[in-house]
């Protein structure tokens, strides 16, 4: 049995260097990045076996997407296309008043074609953690059928289903996303939600434990994981509420912070922890994520014991 199998699009990022406008830049940074395979990267770094997969163009890019995957321990199991191409986006890293700027270039990617018949169904059943995000239905029609047909194939087969909102405003509306998500919500047993986009989404009001209390009685979830950035994060699980404070961190690349904190949450979830323990897990990887340049969560588990030793301090009700 596979620990976690996650499904989603991965693209190649490109940055100029730092300070570097995209229009004058000589240079170019290439790396994979997916909020997916970000989850699977940390996850299996962390100690998990994590496998990844998706559909790619059969091509230098689209391999690239699997060397980048594979040299942090995840196992890719992709479906290889003929047609279509392989997204990429460009990040543009901006302090004040600029700010960082992201372009997508992922018209007539490969991935938006998956059907849930030429995936490999069978990794997903047999998986003890499912895990996919908001940004995969809001792709395309056929990417909305295929991640609800995945879900309900986990949830039949006893896998444990984990999902992200990760609203993404360049992709549809609040609107257009909460019909679809709440749609998905039957199948999901672990949410995760930014608190932002639990208010601007899903429409919730009241304080963070409120949200989760809410979501968790109205969906029947069994854990309603809320993310609050500086403000830390707090889980609803078993009618308790944890809650864990963020650990302090200099930022280098915010990018990715929050697959980073879903891919430590699961591996300790994996590994038999407890909903504490995981969510501080979870919180010590995102920070040191802030520390290290592109999407994925390159860390060790002796790195995030020290952050965790040198700081701490859930509060469990």
């Amino acid at each position: 049995m596979t620990d976690l199998v996650t499904f989603g699009e991965t693209m190649l990022r490109l940055s100029p260097p730092q300070g570097e406008r995209l229009e004058t830049a000589d240079d170019l940074e290439l790396r994979a990045a997916g909020a997916e395979s970000n989850v699977a990267v940390a996850a299996a770094r962390l100690g998990a076996e994590a496998v990844w997969t998706s559909k790619l163009p059969d091509s230098p890019p689209g391999r690239r997407v699997v060397a980048g995957l594979r040299q942090h321990g995840v196992e890719t199991d992709a479906v290889w296309a003929d047609e279509g191409r392989q997204g990429t986006y460009y990040l543009e890293h901006g302090g004040r008043p600029r700010g960082t700027n992201v372009v997508y270039d992922r018209e007539g990617a490969a991935v938006t074609t998956a059907e849930f018949e030429e995936l490999p169904v069978s990794r997903v059943r047999d998986a003890e953690y499912f895990f996919t995000c908001g940004i995969t239905p809001a792709l395309s029609p056929t990417l909305e059928s295929t991640t609800a047909d995945l879900l309900a194939a986990a949830t039949d087969a006893g896998t444990t289903t984990a999902f992200d909102v990760n609203y993404r405003s360049k992709l549809w509306s609040p609107g257009e996303a909460r019909e679809t998500l709440e749609g998905l919500f039957p199948d999901v047993d672990v949410l995760v939600t930014a608190e932002r986009d639990a208010r601007q989404v899903l429409a919730r009001e009241g304080d963070p434990e409120a949200i989760a209390v809410g979501l968790a009685d109205e969906f029947d979830f069994e854990t309603v994981v809320v993310t609050c950035g500086a403000e830390g994060a707090l889980a609803r699980h078993g009618g308790e509420t944890h809650e864990q404070a963020a650990f302090e961190t200099d930022t280098l690349d915010p990018i990715g912070t929050g697959d980073a904190f879903v891919g430590g949450f699961l591996a300790r979830r994996l590994a038999g922890d407890g909903i504490s323990a995981a969510l501080e897990y979870g919180a010590a990887t995102a920070a040191l994520k802030r520390t290290v340049a592109g999407d994925v969560a390159v860390v060790t588990p002796a790195e995030v014991e020290r952050v965790l030793a040198e700081e701490g301090g859930e509060i469990s009700r």
